[in-house]
């Protein structure tokens, strides 16, 4: 259900939905998740499911009981638009917790802060907190390790034959990590192994750490 990785002697647990916990500052940390996003393409005629709408605030509530976080931090594009009628499931969500509530503003987050301020939700560019940086688009600083989501990342595997699989993970190089996306409705952009870097791919309710020789020789052979 989780895997767990340290850190600047700091321990970090990736869960299957996408969200991070970090435990030493009991901390958890969701990116992406595009509230209202559903139902801003139901209303110009997209054929979404409305049930995918109670599937964020499901998932959100089953991660945030499994690891009982202090903080929630949301790295960005919380929700994805104006406001719509998600608004108020959210209002109702954030009523039912006791954990502090941090924003850390993303390029869809145009809602006015004064709606996050008056839920005791305080929004903000970026968080320092000793040597992490969380930020929504992913950054290169000297000095600090980055945790950033916005680009939605996932891994394509595929077979000898032509079979292949994308699945959402987490991305990891030596400074930096990109964390999935957590909504339900988000699609994914599709990142190439590098060298050196750490892949966990999100796989039913596991996360599974990819092999990169692997996935290179395997590229290699198709060619």
């Amino acid at each position: 259900m989780t895997h767990s990785i340290s850190l600047h002697n700091q321990t970090f647990k990736m869960h299957f939905s996408g969200a991070l916990y970090w435990a030493e500052q009991s901390k958890l940390l969701i990116s992406d998740v595009h509230l209202g996003k559903v139902s801003h393409f139901r209303k110009y005629g997209a054929a979404v499911p409305q049930q995918a709408v109670q599937q964020n605030f499901e998932a959100l509530n089953n991660v945030v009981d499994y690891f009982k976080p202090k903080v929630i931090v949301f790295l960005g594009d919380l929700f994805h638009s104006s406001l719509n009628i998600e608004w108020s499931l959210f209002e109702q969500w954030v009523e039912t917790l006791t954990q502090e509530i941090i924003l850390v503003s993303g390029n869809h987050d145009i809602i006015s802060p004064l709606k996050y301020e008056a839920l005791a939700i305080k929004v903000i560019p970026e968080l320092i907190i000793d040597s992490f940086l969380l930020t929504h688009h992913p950054e290169e600083r000297e000095g600090v390790f980055n945790f950033s989501g916005h680009i939605h990342p996932a891994i394509k595997l595929s077979g000898l034959g032509r079979q292949s699989v994308r699945l959402p993970c987490f991305y990891k190089t030596e400074h930096q990590m990109i964390v999935p996306a957590f909504g339900e409705f988000t699609g994914t952009y599709t990142l190439e192994p590098c060298d050196g870097c750490e892949i966990y791919a999100l796989l039913g309710d596991a996360v599974l750490p990819v092999p990169i020789k692997e996935v290179k020789k395997r590229r290699n052979y198709r060619k």
